[in-house]
């Protein structure tokens, strides 16, 4: 068989016509993996483990596959190859243990591994009867023990890498800001200067908004209460990123200027992202990521924060340490990572009770018990509802409800008003398309609004049209994931986004590209909340349908979430986890092979070419 008769992608042959032009002598078994390197990463995955794939049949869209060699033989194959390098060699595959990547990937996740290890044993100085004091006051609400919350902050101003993960309502973004507050209240020979990042726009907004309203009640002097940071912007606009280019204009010889970075919903961040922003960060500067490990990764390739999330605890030594300074009682939990007890998970949900429906549905899809969701629906809580026959008109006829208070607002043209009423109710699905995914549920939803306004099929717009930005606008001012509402008002239809200064008013046909926004995918749903949400599930089986995907659907919901899924599929979702391939979380154990801590390197010059943007 040769490379022609394979089914391969556009991206994929491109990628091994490359590769051939620089060999023409290139075996078939390496431009396979070649291939399915590329693939792999469009799926989100860092890397290739080829012993997952050796002595399998791949491209078999016709019976006519490839049958790969065993492992012994693939790897020999691929060792002879001048196209692949081992770890630390420079080709445009790297060869690391039984992991292929491509060499760009490489390089990201080696050099996030060695920044990650630099920072967490970096200890900056700290005095520590003045933290002591600052935490007690900061947290003297809190009765829960061990108060994780506190145990967090205590780490974030002790070192110069905290990552802290929790679920919804939690108090990540409480945490944060007391922390920033203990921090503010050493002594310091200059005010620091705080940076706030989010990956998207909307979360970046809902950051700064959360941080606005938790810092108006803090126990601490004016001073510290200026000090604190009001503004947030997405990791993009923060490196200074340039189109299509992977460069970007924030690196390790022109870094930010920032002595502290909080990144909320890191779990969104993917590996070159994670890369970049590291290597941008000064030395001796403080990295604060915030994430929920169980939800879904990033949309791009890597699951950085729950790779670092693998393997935390507290040694002895430092929950000896952190009992002395907080006076926690603070549980001994050997780590195996080496970022250690850099990690912090909190534990007490303040949004979801104990008796919550949806605080326990997470927690038994998160321990994979799939029989105990199934149960659980079945109970009639009052904030859980599961409709286990499904059909197309009844989910359209939900749908309709749900959204009959917004539709309502929106009659009225107060941006305010519609704004709080789309906010109640979001139905979230598992797919773009398909009858159940978001094409389908939203043309059926239109087509029921249109004729009911009497608003011909053919128009896209009508008072009550919600949108979804599909791509970033810097002129404008709008970003992917940004959602507008379009209302009537003195001058016709104009599509209103919120903003810091109130809601920004748009003509429709100024807007780039977007979609209708009733429904949406889990994926786009990531950092926001909504009173009520409407989960959809896909009628077939999809691989898409993932525990970290219900979970995540699920956990949008405040007040009441509704499940519209077979059983089937909910099992699915159960017992689905979606396990990227990646080497991260090795590089970073305490266990087995990993990279070791490196010196500091010689900055670069500012516009430096490395490594990681040659292939």
């Amino acid at each position: 068989m040769n490379l022609a008769e394979l089914s391969l992608g556009a991206l994929e042959r491109a990628f091994v016509d490359s590769l051939r032009r620089l060999d023409p002598q290139a075996p078939l078994p390496l431009l396979a993996a070649a291939a399915l390197c590329c693939a792999a990463l469009a799926e989100g995955d860092v890397c290739l483990p080829l012993a997952r794939l050796a002595g399998q049949r791949v491209f078999d869209e016709d019976g006519e596959g490839l049958c790969l060699p065993a492992l012994d033989d693939w790897l020999a194959v691929l060792r002879a190859s001048p196209l692949v390098a081992p770890a630390g060699g420079f080709a445009p595959l790297i060869l690391d243990d039984t992991r292929l990547y491509l060499a760009r990937y490489h390089a990201y996740e080696t050099a996030l591994a060695e920044q990650l290890l630099r920072r967490s044993g970096e200890r900056p100085p700290v005095d520590e009867a003045r933290l002591g004091e600052s935490l007690a006051r900061l947290f003297a609400g809190n009765v829960e023990q061990p108060d994780w919350q506190r145990l967090a902050a205590a780490q974030a101003v002790r070192r110069n890498l905290a990552v802290i993960s929790g679920g919804p309502g939690t108090g990540k973004t409480t945490t944060v800001v007391r922390l920033l507050a203990a921090l503010l209240e050493q002594p310091s020979e200059r005010p620091l200067a705080i940076g706030l990042g989010a990956p998207t726009g909307k979360a970046a907004a809902r950051m700064a908004e959360a941080i606005r309203a938790a810092k108006a009640t803090l126990p601490v002097d004016e001073a510290v209460r200026a000090a604190l940071p009001e503004e947030a912007r997405t990791l993009h606009r923060l490196l200074g990123s340039r189109g299509d280019s992977p460069q970007v204009r924030h690196h390790a010889g022109n870094p930010l200027a920032l002595d502290v970075l909080v990144v909320d919903e890191a779990s969104m961040v993917d590996l070159a992202l994670m890369a970049k922003l590291l290597d941008a960060l000064p030395s001796g500067a403080r990295l604060i990521l915030l994430g929920d490990k169980d939800q879904l990764a990033a949309v791009e390739a890597g699951a950085v924060f729950a790779e670092l999330c693998e393997g935390r605890g507290f040694d002895a030594a430092a929950a000896a340490d952190l009992r002395r300074l907080t006076g926690q009682q603070v549980p001994v939990e050997t780590p195996t990572s080496r970022l250690g007890d850099a990690v912090v998970l909190l534990v007490h949900s303040h949004r979801f009770a104990e008796a919550s429906g949806i605080g326990e549905l997470a927690r038994r899809i998160n321990a994979g018990d799939a029989q105990g969701v199934i149960d659980l629906l079945r109970e009639g809580r009052e904030d859980l509802g599961w409709n286990p026959a499904p059909g197309s008109g009844a989910l359209l006829d939900r749908l309709d409800a749900g959204y009959a208070p917004y539709l309502a607002a929106a009659r009225a043209g107060d941006p305010p008003r519609a704004f709080a009423a789309f906010g109640d109710f979001r139905a979230l699905t598992a797919q773009r398309e398909g009858p159940w995914g978001v094409a389908g549920l939203n043309d059926g939803l239109e087509t029921r609004i249109k004729r009911r306004l009497g608003v011909a099929g053919r128009e896209r717009w009508y008072p009550g049209r919600a949108v979804m930005v599909r791509q970033n606008d810097y002129a404008l001012g709008l970003f992917n994931g940004d959602v507008g509402l379009c209302l009537p008002t003195e001058r016709g239809l104009a599509v209103f986004f919120e903003g810091e200064q109130g809601h920004r008013r748009f003509a429709p046909a100024r807007l780039p590209s977007h979609d209708s926004a009733f429904a949406m995918t889990v994926h786009k749903s990531q950092g926001s909340e909504f009173r009520e949400v409407l989960l959809v599930l896909p009628e077939q089986p999809s691989p898409l349908l993932t525990r970290a995907l219900f979970y995540t659907g699920i956990t949008r919901a405040k007040r009441r979430v509704d499940v519209w899924g077979l059983p089937a599929r909910l099992e699915e979702a159960v017992l689905s986890r979606a396990e990227r391939a990646a080497g991260l979380a090795r590089r970073l154990a305490l266990a087995g092979p990993a990279a070791p801590a490196p010196a500091d390197p010689a900055p670069r010059a500012p516009g430096a070419t490395d490594q990681l943007e040659l292939f």
